[in-house]
């Protein structure tokens, strides 16, 4: 940990003037590496060509969304890493809008450089790969000056934080249009109670709660992945199919699942927390396929006011379930959403969303805004937002993984890069099992994990 990087209040700081003092943490040369291009428009033709750039079930859906946007959209590029994962969706997606779906052989990308090919083809490129990839390919979709629709969390580590910024900073420059799949940012009954949460509805908000309380999502083991290919695979290729239980891919489910709810709290509060202490640990999850991962965090988050947000999120089936914001003002309380029990306010200014009320799909408006603000040429951009929320998980994360209280700089500096310095299929993936196969945990309080952590 650096004790040398200057603090900031997110109360009394905007996201702009973040930005501007943190630029040395960003780091300029990235900055200076993405030459400044015009922004991406559609065709002459109106058409919108998108290139999806991995194409797992994310990816795919969000593929079907943004083919389900008004005016003429086009799938014309995939890319992904395994050939298997492109052919099964490929076909997914032509048996769902086979009109606008033209990607033929020589437009079907595979391998770790594929990714640049399918964005040069593009108006929008669609990122929906392992998370920890993210600032990678969104560095070269803002090089290459194209719209982008990139899937949460937008990294895993300060490092791939500070590359997201940089970019999304050049991104503005270039005019581009930026979507973070944040979808709740764009649910009408969220939407709704927010406005009256800023309005003053329950007045000064003094606590917060969150939860992500669930089961496993799912598993690929190491024996079913050999009998699936033929062989046993190397260690970089189990790493990237069973991706969901390495740091370095995932993040872990604080990061890549809990993100939303951190999203809705900062949302709530209009800005992020400044510090973080918790706990956690693997009790229930056991077994050499399940990786590095934690299967609970409860982290306290604590913003520029003082006010404090209690975390807690669980993958440990036949436990109490609950995926739900909630705060507490001083004239009121607020159950923000999630959980199916409606959006509501309860005090002397209470209100509920009307049940029943119609409302569009908010993965598919979330689309439809990003869509609708390139064909309009309208500013547009989620990613400094994503970016910061991310890094709210994150630094959820290093607090429960050291056990020690750690500051939103010390988190956005951090210099511990979870990334293998080399993508190939036989290069040492980042982290390697003992020899019984099974992968060490984080050790709260242990000095040599802290070089890991912090």
């Amino acid at each position: 940990m650096t004790n040398e990087n200057k603090k900031y209040s997110s109360g009394d700081v905007s996201r702009r003037d973040f930005l501007r003092t943190s630029s040395l943490a960003v780091g300029g040369a990235v900055i200076g590496s993405l030459s400044a291009e015009r922004g991406a428009h559609a065709a002459s033709d109106d058409t919108i060509k998108v290139a999806l750039i991995g194409c797992g079930g994310r990816g795919t859906g969000a593929a079907s969304q943004a083919l389900s946007t008004e005016g003429s959209v086009r799938l014309i590029a995939m890319a992904d890493v395994f050939d298997g994962h492109l052919q099964s969706k490929l076909e997914v997606l032509q048996k769902e809008a086979k009109d606008k779906v033209d990607v033929p052989k020589d437009r079907q990308f595979i391998g770790f450089d594929a990714y640049k090919d399918a964005i040069a083809l593009a108006d929008l490129v669609i990122l929906t790969t392992p998370p920890g990839i993210r600032p990678i390919h969104f560095e070269e979709a803002v090089r290459q000056g194209k719209n982008i629709f990139m899937e949460k969390p937008v990294a895993v580590d300060g490092p791939g934080i500070r590359r997201v910024i940089a970019a999304a900073q050049e991104a503005k420059k270039k005019n581009l249009k930026i979507g973070v799949g944040l979808q709740r940012r764009h649910e009408t009954p969220y939407l709704e109670t927010i406005k009256r949460l800023h309005n003053g509805a329950i007045g000064d908000i003094t606590s917060m709660r969150c939860y992500w309380n669930g089961s496993t999502p799912w598993v690929h083991t190491r024996e079913s992945l050999a009998k699936q290919f033929g062989r046993p695979l190397t260690e970089m290729e189990y790493q990237l199919k069973n991706w969901y239980y390495f740091v370095w891919l995932c993040g872990d489910h604080i990061v890549e699942q809990h993100i939303h709810n951190l999203d809705v709290i900062n949302w709530v509060k209009n800005g992020y927390p400044v510090k973080a202490r918790g706990m956690g640990g693997c009790e229930v999850r056991k077994g050499n396929d399940y990786g590095e991962i934690f299967d609970h965090h409860s982290v306290e988050f604590e913003y520029a006011d003082g006010s404090i947000l209690h975390s807690m999120c669980r993958h440990q089936p036949g436990c109490w379930n609950s995926v739900s914001e909630h705060v507490v003002g001083t004239k009121g309380r607020c159950h923000v959403g999630g959980d199916r029990g409606g959006h509501r306010i309860e005090g002397e200014n209470a209100w509920s969303f009307p049940r029943g009320t119609p409302t569009k799909n908010p993965y598919q408006q979330e689309h439809d805004d990003l869509f609708a603000a390139i064909r309009d040429d309208k500013p547009y951009n989620e990613a400094e937002r994503g970016a910061m929320s991310t890094l709210t998980a994150i630094l959820g994360r290093m607090a429960t993984y050291s056990g020690k209280e750690i500051t939103f700089d010390q988190a956005l500096n951090s210099q511990v890069d979870h990334l293998p310095k080399i993508f190939a299929w036989d290069a040492p993936a980042p982290v390697q099992p003992n020899p019984d196969g099974s992968y060490n945990l984080p050790i709260p309080g242990n000095a040599e994990w802290l070089k890991k952590i912090v």
